[in-house]
């Protein structure tokens, strides 16, 4: 266990880094400036916009492309867990062409194994996480469906209505982001592969490609919260 330390502070390190970001992305006050929590916005925006149209094709047609990603998303990480899974199996070959570079980078045939297992892992979290999404997707296309018409969008019901659709749609959006966040870690975890070192550099390169994505990108800065102050006075208006 003693010739392993690296290996367990890598790995540490890389969960470690993997919950302290979603903690802070998804549980903070500095969290609910990301691009999600902006892009969460439009999302009461669109469905406050909904109520008002009596025609509602187009919106369904967006949602359906929506509901479409997340399934192709869901198919990739099947893939990639049948793709995990093979390697776990070739063993005794992917140590074999390891031990013929110039530089021995073969673990043990366990700590190898134990390696394939924590990917396996990862895609399986990625799977259910896209699976779920695609379901509350569909679950907001409902909802869409059921949206009262434009003459009553003044009622209580209406009101009711939006915020909870609102919710079921940050709900997806969220999970599908957590889809995907697995996806970008998994990435990292690949460093493992090659060596506990190379893991703690490609984790800490996922935290801040991730991170300048969702708090320093272009698309960050186009979605600043300044021209949803009209839409929002006239949903304060519709409150009251």
């Amino acid at each position: 266990m003693s010739g392993y330390w690296v290996d367990i502070a890598a790995v540490g390190f890389f969960v470690l880094e993997w919950f302290v970001y979603a903690m802070t992305l998804e549980h903070s006050a500095y969290g609910r400036d990301s691009l999600s929590a902006r892009m969460n916005r439009y999302r009461e925006v669109w469905v406050r916009r909904l109520l008002d149209r009596e025609a509602r094709m187009v919106d369904m047609q967006i949602m359906a492309s929506l509901q479409n990603g997340t399934a192709f998303f869901a198919s990739t990480s099947l893939f990639a867990i049948g793709g995990a899974l093979a390697l776990l199996r070739a063993t005794n070959d992917a140590l074999a062409i390891l031990s013929k570079l110039p530089v021995d980078l073969s673990p043990s045939p366990a700590l190898w194994e134990l390696k394939c297992v924590g990917l396996v892992l990862i895609c399986v979290y990625a799977f259910f996480k896209f699976a779920w999404a695609y379901r509350l997707f569909n679950y907001v296309a409902i909802l869409f469906g059921g949206m009262p018409p434009a003459s009553q969008r003044d009622t209580p019901e209406a009101e009711a209505h939006v915020l909870r659709a609102t919710r079921l749609f940050e709900s997806a959006g969220r999970h599908f982001n957590r889809g995907q966040r697995a996806f970008f870690f998994a990435l990292g975890y690949l460093g493992w592969f090659v060596s506990p070192w190379v893991l703690f550099v490609t984790t800490a390169a996922v935290v801040i490609v991730t991170w300048r994505r969702q708090f320093a990108s272009s698309a960050w800065a186009a979605m600043a919260p300044e021209p949803l102050a009209a839409d929002g006075d006239e949903a304060r208006k519709r409150r009251h």
